[in-house]
């Protein structure tokens, strides 16, 4: 089976979510002894990924995937013929959106790998009410098309297969659910004592993005401190900034950018436990990562992050600020949770549990 591969997110944003999406597609398409794989993207000039992706003569930055005027020539422009040219039967893409507009060729099946809704139906991050009224127009016409001339889509949750019925229910038979890969931390982690991390504390990862909802979660931790000693201090894994000017500077609020693996590894490792206040989220890669560490997780209930989190781990309404922080003085000092048992449902989402998922789906598509 010929598969071709958008293979955008991974060569331009290798560390996000989605690019590390990518990379899981990469890996099991070439492990599976029926296909022939053909990655499709964009590259400067000069770029040495061009040696073995398959790109336009011209040139674009490998940060662009996301500007109008350079996805519309590559997607309209370029790709149609270069699928056909290559004898693609299967073309992959899995960024929400990119899928070939116009007429599809016969013979020649879709596969959209949808991460989340969210950019129609949350408030997100943008330069400019300008740029954000641009990019979900944009957005809602590109996601519309490719879920509607897709064969099959891709989402990593029941959570985001049942919103996308919501939005599209002419696409109910195409979805199927392959829960993201998360592989966990390679090597050792990273010594962190020149980080300057108290002894005891709770993490909490991601601040830009208003669902992730980290200015209520500090306000309730605050809350809980006020109320109890025991509760520990809070690291979070973002910017002071993302949040209110009177909540960025809190006795016992520590903050950290750009990590190395290594180091996140080892702030995972020694988090007494993850905090995943989030009110919408498509997986919850965060809560997987913790686990695989043997650190326990609560998280905010409403969204995939039910699906992902062993059952026994705590939840709470990511509205109910009193609630929340009642629970936090109650697990200030709790029994410690079997490791073991935690690494052990991560497992669930490893190498070889996304694999054989993974041709399952495939197996669909012959």
């Amino acid at each position: 089976m010929r598969i071709g591969l958008d293979y955008r997110p991974a060569a331009g944003y290798t560390h996000s979510g989605i690019g590390r999406q990518n990379l899981a597609l990469e890996q099991a398409l070439r492990a599976h002894p029926e296909v022939s794989l053909q990655l499709f993207g964009v590259a400067p000039e000069d770029h040495p990924i061009r040696r073995r992706v398959h790109c336009p003569k011209w040139g674009s930055p490998l940060f662009g995937v996301h500007r109008l005027p350079i996805r519309l020539r590559f997607e309209a422009g370029f790709l149609p013929g270069a699928l056909r040219e290559a004898g693609i039967e299967v073309y992959l893409c899995n960024f929400n959106m990119g899928l070939p507009p116009g007429r599809k060729p016969a013979g020649m099946r879709y596969v959209l790998q949808l991460h989340d809704l969210f950019q129609l139906t949350l408030q997100n991050s943008h330069g400019s009410k300008l740029k954000e009224r641009v990019y979900r127009a944009t957005d809602r016409l590109s996601i519309g098309h490719s879920v509607k001339v897709a064969d099959r889509i891709w989402t990593p949750s029941q959570y985001t297969a049942d919103e996308l019925v919501k939005l599209f229910p002419e696409a109910r038979d195409k979805v199927r659910v392959l829960p993201n890969l998360v592989t966990g931390f390679v090597g050792e982690a990273a010594d962190i004592s020149d980080l300057q991390l108290p002894e005891h504390y709770w993490l909490a990862v991601g601040t830009r993005e208003p669902r992730k909802n980290i200015p209520w979660f500090v306000s309730a931790w605050q809350a809980a401190r006020q109320q109890s000693p025991q509760v520990p201090e809070l690291v979070l894994i973002g910017a002071p900034e993302d949040l209110p000017a009177s909540l960025q500077h809190l006795p016992g609020l520590h903050y950290l950018t750009g990590l190395s693996d290594a180091q996140l590894h080892g702030v995972y490792q020694q988090a007494e436990r993850l905090w995943q206040p989030s009110y919408a989220e498509g997986f919850g890669l965060p809560v997987i990562e913790a686990l695989s560490v043997g650190t326990p997780v609560a998280v905010a209930s409403g969204s995939a992050l039910d699906e992902i989190t062993p059952s026994h781990s705590p939840r709470f309404s990511p509205t109910d600020g009193p609630a929340l922080s009642a629970l936090m003085i109650g697990l200030a000092d709790a029994p410690a949770e079997d490791p073991e048992t935690l690494r052990a449902w991560a497992a669930g989402y490893g190498n070889a549990a996304y694999q054989e998922r993974f041709n399952h789906l495939l197996e669909e598509l012959k």
